[in-house]
Order: C-alpha cells, then structure tokens, then sequence
C-alpha cells in the first residue's frame, strides 16, 4: 500500500519540478491519487472515493467529526462535478501554490490514514 502512494506522490513531485514547464493538474492528481491508494486498500473497495475509508477507519478508531467533514472536502476538491479533474481542468488559478498545497497535504494525509489504520488493526503494522 505504501509504496503504491509513494509511486504517486514522487511523480507529482516531479510533475511539479518539470522544466521547462511544470504540469501542476497533473501533480495535484497524482497527489490525490496516493491518497485513494491508502484509501482503497482501507474501505477495500476500489473506485469507493473517500468516503468508506474514512466510514471505516472512523469505525475504528475515532476521528473527529469536523476533521473528517475537512477531509472530505479538501478530497471535493479534486474529485467532485468541479473539481481539478474535471471543471477547473483549464482553470489559470490552478498553479503552483495549488499544487504545492495538495502535494503536501496529501503527503501528510497519506501518512495520518497509513497509522491510524495500523494502529486501528485495518492494516499491516507500518513497523512490520
């Protein structure tokens, strides 16, 4: 599981390092995409979104209701009717603020999913 959204976020840095010109839709999916590989391997179920992961791990082990509501919109984000995949696709405020944000936010959240899961007993011990 890890090394899948480790695969995704070094792309998206990449994407976000590329010269002469950076790609920063494509590194802000690639960022999103570490995070629906946690998420997958989490809810069990592929293509599920967020959601079920987070209704699983919160299941679990808790998670407060404000931080998983923060999830889920910053997961809006790229993935709903408006989102970087879709309507905002040509948008020009889409830039490397953008892309640094949710390469970093993702990092961190990919992190949080991984250990609370361990620890949770969801997943494989990340010490294992």
């Amino acid at each position: 599981m890890g090394i899948q959204a480790r695969e995704h976020l070094e792309s998206a840095l990449g994407l976000l390092g590329k010269r002469p010109q950076p790609d920063y839709r494509n590194a802000i999916k690639e960022a999103i995409s570490a995070v629906e590989s946690v998420a997958k391997v989490i809810s069990g179920e592929s293509g599920s979104g967020l959601k079920p992961a987070l209704d699983e791990l919160s299941r679990c082990a808790p998670i407060h209701g404000a931080l998983k509501t923060a999830f889920e919109k910053l997961y809006g984000y790229t993935s709903d009717q408006g989102g970087i995949r879709h309507a905002l696709l040509d948008d020009p405020n889409v830039g490397f603020d953008e892309a640094k944000f949710m390469i970093v936010s993702c990092s961190a959240f990919v992190n949080y999913l991984i250990s609370k899961a361990s620890t949770a007993g969801l997943i494989p011990s990340i010490d294992s």
